[in-house]
């Protein structure tokens, strides 16, 4: 597994691009990093081999923390040009993560206009602070909303009432569409 963290850190430095990785990379990496630990434990820390141990926990304890940082960068630098990342180059625990980054730049964007009209975030209407009711296109893992509410999972055809930023992120994804309601 060593190995693997390595290559996969090694080609995330060379490339401009989010690398792909196998959907179940860290739940292997923290097994192997679980292993690690219990196998260290039972070693007199006084022989050569748990000395090794323990330089090979702190390289993989730094090229975790490296690889983690390049694809959190890569992420929030597509997010903010609106470039997706492929979801094959994801984890599924990164998915879960990328899918909060947009509405959350949204947010900001939102607090920015806010406070460049003059305005202070939560001086808007009660009507607007309701949210706003969406019909989701394709699976959304679950998501924490503006209201710092966590809100979902969802699948294709679910309807949900959502603060009006995330469900105004999600509709520019294209992976809701906002259903008219009566007042």
């Amino acid at each position: 597994m060593y190995n693997e963290l390595y290559e996969a850190w090694r080609k995330e430095m060379e490339n401009k691009e989010i690398q792909m990785l196998p959907k179940d990379f860290y739940v292997r990496l923290a097994d192997y990093v679980r292993k690690m630990r219990e196998e260290s434990r039972m070693l007199d820390k006084k022989t050569t081999r748990a000395k090794l141990m323990e330089r090979e926990f702190k390289n993989v304890k730094t090229l975790i923390k490296k690889l983690l940082q390049l694809r959190y960068k890569k992420s929030l630098d597509n997010a903010k040009t609106g470039k997706p990342v492929p979801k094959d180059h994801l984890t599924e625990e990164e998915e879960r993560l990328y899918a909060e980054i947009p509405p959350l730049a949204e947010s900001y964007q939102a607090l920015f206009k806010e406070i460049s009209r003059g305005r202070l975030p939560g001086m808007k209407s009660k009507k607007k602070a309701k949210g706003m009711v969406v019909r989701f296109l394709k699976e959304v893992p679950e998501i924490v909303g503006a209201d710092m509410k966590t809100y979902g999972p969802f699948k294709a055809e679910d309807v949900a009432t959502l603060p009006v930023e995330n469900a105004k992120a999600l509709i520019k994804q294209e992976v809701a569409v906002e259903v008219e309601t009566k007042a």
